[in-house]
């Protein structure tokens, strides 16, 4: 089991009011009176093999062995009781991953084992997959200590008689009601106790108290809240077990509809662009579970639930592919990391249930460069790596080839990206400073060449209980300081909604792709600023950033930061010189009314040590330009190009 203190999924939320589109599309495409009509009952939804021969029908049997051969591997380990003392390290110092590390292990292994008895139906695996079905029906509580601040009592020590559904309570309960559907025969012959332990558990842990509930994650009720990706991901989990485990048909019906509602009040808060806020490492999350909901009630259904065909989804599913810039290389925002390791089967399957040609090639290309070991190695969102598992020979024949996207712009989220021809590739956001898992970076930019990073968005570290407390902004890669953005009289950009770009636009025209916003706003009334306007220009052989400002009053200080990965030299004034890990040459031109210098970070406190995984290793620098004299008004501009001149 890998440490699991740097997994970016692990999160607590952060909700945001924003914009919301009342498309209300599952609602409209399944009323109740519908759904009445068209949802399977539990006994006659199969969605997946449950013999050994329907197992090698759909899955090759090379794969079907290293499923058996895993299950055989986690014969060896335990399911250990989960320590209060454990459970406590978050509210004592922050810590997360002992309890984590536990409880994540123990479904692992059950998860392994469940799917080689399903595949091999020998009996070999029954007792550890009882040991574990009993051991996890145990616990205090399925979710994450983390998030224990969702119950009345508050942080510290779970309260059984107030369950809360999180992450990975939900997580737990798919988890469980998949065990019930591949070996229930097989646990009845054992004892009928096992079975009805598992719908008890479920109920009175999941079921119950998301009817009774109205968590911050559902919007506290509110219909026009905008939702982040714990909607869809707990739903995509929660409707795994309603659809397996509920057998009154009339419980099932509200339950089912109750998951249409949320996942309707989460596509209605994303723009008509299908753009994710978070960042495409937490595309998985949202995006790609609302595609697991939409799977499985298009299965449970036979089809007649059925939205693929909106345009906002096909949108969500381009994302993906819009924000890619080079191998693992993606355009980080927020929390996100700039690498991501995509599930490449899933990608290709919301190509094909949404038509998009270009997201299907996508998956079958990371298919095909061998990133489909997550398909078999799940630690969440087991429901999907199920469906993923019987495509895998879909995916297999597709030989379809993909087109990297030249640029692209999503206006929901003011995002804009270009692909020049001489290899640099630039991204820029405005946004507000109130998105989910913020960081303060309006107007913030990143610059690769031949996808190499270059000039970065340094993206976030080890989560802590830090992290997402009233400490958040005091963590130096969450704000605008560190990213690639003017300090203005010693005043940083703000956190909340109010602190957003205005004036946005974005255009072509004669070869050039211009992106235009103010940042005024995202700053503190404390700088004096009347004016900030920043333009990102791309193409065809340079990236331009230009700052045109006003002030009330010349500035008593001003500093322009950089960050980046690269060997930097900024000895000629007026030019910084990256050499990145391959070996390409990158120059930036800045003028010569700065003085600059450049500062490595130390990454030392728990929070930074994930930085460290992010970037291998490599030492992050800070580049940072000093106003030499005092202006009131002006422009200054960067100019980015490959390559270093002759007399440069």
């Amino acid at each position: 089991m890998p440490q699991l203190s740097y997994i970016v999924f692990l999160l607590l939320p952060i909700f945001a009011p924003a914009q919301i589109t009342q498309r209300n599309l599952l609602e409209k495409n399944c009323p109740l009176a519908k759904l009445q009509q068209v949802l399977l009952s539990q006994s006659a939804f199969h969605p997946f093999p449950q013999t050994p021969a329907d197992w090698k029908k759909q899955v090759d049997d090379s794969i079907l062995q290293q499923l058996i051969h895993t299950g055989e591997e986690s014969l060896n380990g335990g399911f250990p009781n989960v320590p209060a003392s454990v459970t406590l390290d978050f509210v004592r110092n922050g810590n997360r991953t002992r309890y984590e590390n536990i409880t994540f292990g123990k479904r692992d292994r059950l998860w392994n084992l469940i799917l080689a008895e399903s595949i091999e139906r020998k009996k070999r695996f029954t007792d550890a997959i009882l040991d574990g079905i009993w051991s996890v029906s145990e616990e205090s509580f399925w979710g994450a200590s983390a998030h224990l601040f969702i119950q009345k009592a508050g942080k510290g020590l779970p309260d059984v008689e107030d369950p809360v559904v999180d992450l990975f309570a939900a997580e737990t309960a798919a988890n469980l009601a998949l065990a019930d559907y591949f070996i229930g025969p097989e646990l009845d012959s054992i004892s009928p106790l096992i079975r009805r332990r598992i719908y008890y558990e479920v109920n009175r842990r999941i079921f119950l108290p998301m009817q009774s509930a109205n968590y911050e994650w559902m919007g506290r009720g509110d219909s026009n809240a905008k939702l982040n990706n714990w909607t869809p991901w707990i739903i995509s989990n929660y409707l795994t077990a309603v659809l397996l485990l509920e057998k009154d048909s009339s419980k099932r019906i509200q339950y089912v509809s109750k998951a249409i509602r949320l996942t309707d009040q989460y596509i209605n808060g994303i723009g008509e662009d299908g753009g994710c806020e978070e960042g495409p490492s937490y595309w998985a999350f949202g995006a790609g579970s609302a595609l697991d909901v939409l799977d499985l009630l298009n299965r449970a259904s036979n089809d007649r639930i059925n939205i693929y065909h909106e345009n906002i989804i096909r949108n969500m599913g381009a994302y993906i592919y819009r924000t890619h810039i080079n191998g693992n290389y993606f355009v980080n925002v927020a929390d996100a990391h700039p690498e991501v390791n995509p599930e490449a089967v899933m990608i290709w399957r919301f190509g094909q249930a949404v038509g998009d040609t270009d997201l299907g090639s996508f998956g079958a290309w990371l298919f095909r460069r061998g990133r489909y070991s997550n398909t078999i190695n799940h630690t969440f969102h087991r429901t999907r790596a199920l469906f993923d598992l019987c495509s895998l020979r879909s995916i297999a024949a597709d030989r379809e080839v993909f087109h990297e996207n030249p640029g692209a712009w999503l206006p929901a989220v003011q995002l804009m990206t270009e692909r020049l021809s001489n290899g640099l590739f630039v991204a820029a956001h405005g946004g507000n400073n109130g998105e989910s898992h913020n960081h303060n970076d309006v107007g913030d930019c990143i610059v690769y060449a031949n996808g190499d990073p270059v000039i970065i968005d340094v993206g976030s570290g080890t989560y802590t209980a830090k992290t997402f407390s009233k400490d958040r902004y005091n963590i130096w890669f969450n704000t605008s300081a560190y990213h690639n953005l003017p300090t203005i009289n010693g005043q940083q950009q703000a956190e909340g909604t109010a602190y957003a770009a205005s004036h946005v636009s974005y255009g072509k025209d004669r070869g050039r792709t211009t992106f235009i916003m103010n940042i005024e706003k995202a700053y503190p009334a404390a700088t004096g600023l009347t004016s900030w306007k920043r333009m990102i220009s791309a193409g065809p052989e340079d990236v331009v950033i230009a700052d045109n400002f006003e002030s009330a009053k010349p500035f008593a200080s001003l500093t322009q930061s950089f960050m980046t990965i690269c060997d930097v030299d900024i000895r000629r004034p007026g030019i910084i010189i990256f050499s990145t890990a391959h070996g390409n040459k990158v120059s930036l031109r800045y003028g010569n009314n700065w003085q600059v210098t450049k500062e490595t970070l130390p990454l030392i406190t728990e929070e930074e040590q994930g930085l460290k995984v992010t970037w291998h290793n490599q030492p992050i620098t800070r580049i940072l330009l000093t106003l030499r004299s005092p202006v009131a008004r002006g422009r200054f501009e960067y100019v980015i190009s490959t390559g270093v001149k002759t007399g440069q």
